[in-house]
């Protein structure tokens, strides 16, 4: 069976990659100022995909987030005016204060870069839970719980993946 022959450009991420930042992959000793074993995978989106995910994401989980709320807070009643306001409002707030930390956490050290975004997802999490009809001390240990594990997974993400200035080493 016939084949066609490989395009220049076109490969897998383990073999020679035309226009790749860090050239083709070799075997071997590498050269003076990179780590052995490390392979950067081709990036497949511009960077006009990049700004529409950084934005789309929060409207989507925003969205998610406000049907999520209205749904707790009507348990299982009929939907109403009121509870729709509430959705849209709660997906608004929810949005914003995504798009936010999503800007504004990545400027700060890992240690408060983790805490951050923690506290959005803890707080995201005991407000959630607050409108099941659960008591104010329940949610806010709950969301306290939620906060300080997502602090611990985030703080080591960034941890293993950051030097002391905060730059980037994988």
């Amino acid at each position: 069976m016939a084949h066609a022959a490989p395009a220049p450009g076109v490969g897998s991420p383990y073999g020679p990659l035309a226009g790749r930042p860090d050239g083709p992959l070799r075997i071997g000793r590498p050269k003076a100022g990179k780590r052995p074993g490390t392979l950067r995978m081709p990036d497949v989106f511009d960077a006009r995909m990049h700004t529409m995910a950084r934005f789309g994401v929060p409207i989507v989980l925003g969205l998610i987030y406000g049907y999520w709320a209205a749904a707790n807070r009507r348990a299982g009643g009929p939907i109403t005016g009121w509870n729709l306001l509430f959705g849209f409002v709660t997906s608004f707030v929810f949005i914003v204060l995504c798009i936010a930390v999503a800007l504004w956490a990545p400027k700060l050290q890992r240690e408060l870069h983790s805490a951050v975004k923690s506290a959005f997802a803890g707080a995201a999490f005991g407000f959630l839970y607050s409108q099941t009809g659960a008591s104010v001390l329940r949610s806010m240990a709950l969301g306290a719980l939620v906060g300080a594990a997502i602090f611990v997974v985030f703080f080591y993400r960034y941890y293993t993946r950051e030097d002391a200035e905060g730059n980037r080493i994988r």
